[in-house]
């Protein structure tokens, strides 16, 4: 066996693999023999028919064998010889494979790149203060709060907070808004629906809310509306100045439940102290987890920027396939139409392109990093990925079991997945902290 090893980049390697007559034989006349000793061909005892009938009988299959055994045995043979880091199989052009003849088989591969890992313990990181203020704490009782409010008519012109019964109908340039978007109807023309008068959180019509203070039932005016530029739900109002024509039904005030034993009861408290402290608490795990993925990110920030190095395409090119996916069904669920993503098809290619080379090098210096500090994957680790994954997808962990014990490629992904995460949280324990002054 003779191995040519040519460098296509640091990243991509070609081998040509040349098998003389000899060896090319030897695999034909076991893949051979291994049909002879399955062959059930009239007349003849297994293993006892002649191989040339053998070979009329099932000449298809043994080619198909015989080639694929050829393949496989330079692949071996070229690995053992040049002793690469095989991340993935590119491609594989195996030529002419005859018996009777040399066979030459070019693989093409992607390996591991060669990289020093930099300095990876005390990455700085900062944080923020997990104390709750007493404003935060007031506010999300005053959250508690709305969530149980009643809401009463209201004889008396609209004010910040109130909700408005009202219809509408839009027009751009005198045109009817239903015309312009046909298949998005809650745009140009309702009947009856609400809206928060100067609300945090806008309805449908970007900025109606902010014009609805000081209207009351039987009203009626035009309200000017602009569309952002960028106007995604439907593209055909982006940056258009239109006009609504509204009528005002019904009024409605916000009634917050008072801080009593109800309330307290509601909120499995016994008075107001108890609840601020149950609250403070609260408030003080979710700073504590957001600060440990504010950490992550950081520390895998900080890793990527210490070295460069190139990476497999391959294993760009799978990974930006991953983040467009992810990427569209994310907006796919904002109600973002799929004429956006065709029209911005190139700038969403290069974006995710970008994210996933960042990924792929971060990935390959975690792997580095688990190696060195002897990280493992253990049946403890599988245990608790099924359990959430259970969790998550509404299904029994049984059927889990089954699927990764039947699918080495997605136990492979999951064992990768728990690799980076353990190597990531290493990363956070070894990291240097900060932490930002408490807001007053």
């Amino acid at each position: 066996m003779n191995v040519q090893l040519n460098s296509v980049s640091d990243t991509r390697k070609n081998l040509v693999v040349t098998l003389d007559k000899s060896e090319v034989d030897t695999e034909h006349q076991a893949v051979v023999a291994e049909f002879s000793q399955m062959a059930k061909i009239p007349g003849f005892r297994p293993g006892k028919a002649p191989a040339a009938m053998v070979v009329k009988r099932f000449g298809k299959e043994i080619a198909e064998e015989f080639k694929q055994k050829v393949v496989s045995k330079a692949y071996r043979g070229a690995l053992e010889q040049q002793k690469l880091d095989v991340l993935n199989v590119v491609n594989v052009e195996p030529g002419q494979v005859e018996a009777g003849l040399s066979a030459a088989i070019t693989i093409t591969l992607d390996v591991r790149p060669e990289f020093q890992l930099p300095e990876y313990s005390g990455l700085e990181t900062t944080v923020a203060s997990t104390d709750a203020t007493d404003a935060e704490v007031d506010q999300i009782i005053e959250s508690l709060r709305s969530e149980r409010a009643e809401f009463k008519t209201a004889e008396r012109p609209s004010a910040k907070g109130d909700y408005v019964k009202l219809a509408y109908e839009g027009t751009v340039d005198g045109k009817p808004i239903a015309e312009l978007a046909a298949d998005k109807q809650i745009y140009g023309k309702v009947p009856q629906t609400w809206e928060e008068v100067e609300g945090a959180n806008e309805g449908v019509i970007p900025g109606l809310g902010k014009d609805l203070a000081g209207v009351k039932a039987g009203d009626k005016k035009n309200v000017n509306i602009t569309f952002p530029a960028d106007f995604a739900p439907v593209p055909a109002l982006a940056g258009k100045n239109a006009v609504y024509a509204i009528e005002v039904q019904e009024v409605r005030e916000r009634a917050l439940p008072p801080l009593d034993e109800a309330f307290f009861k509601a909120n499995q408290v016994d008075d107001l102290a108890a609840l601020k402290t149950s609250v403070s608490n609260n408030l003080k795990l979710q700073k504590e987890h957001q600060n440990r993925s504010e950490q992550r990110r950081q520390v895998i920030d900080a890793l990527a920027a210490k070295v460069e190095f190139a990476v497999p395409d391959s294993l760009v090119e799978n990974e930006t396939q991953g983040v467009l996916r992810q990427f569209i069904e994310e907006n796919m669920r904002r109600g973002i139409p799929q004429e956006q993503f065709e029209k911005d098809k190139k700038q969403l290619f290069d974006n995710a392109r970008q994210a996933a080379t960042k990924r792929v090098k971060v990935q390959l210096m975690l792997a580095k990093i688990a190696e060195a500090e002897k990280l493992t994957v253990t049946e403890k680790d599988i245990d608790t990925f099924i359990y959430r994954e259970a969790m998550r997808t509404q299904q029994k962990p049984d059927k889990l079991v089954k699927v990764l014990s039947s699918d080495r490629e997605q136990l492979r992904a999951v064992q990768q997945s728990i690799i980076f995460d353990k190597s990531v949280d290493f990363l956070v324990s070894k990291a240097k902290v900060s932490t930002t002054p408490k807001a007053s």
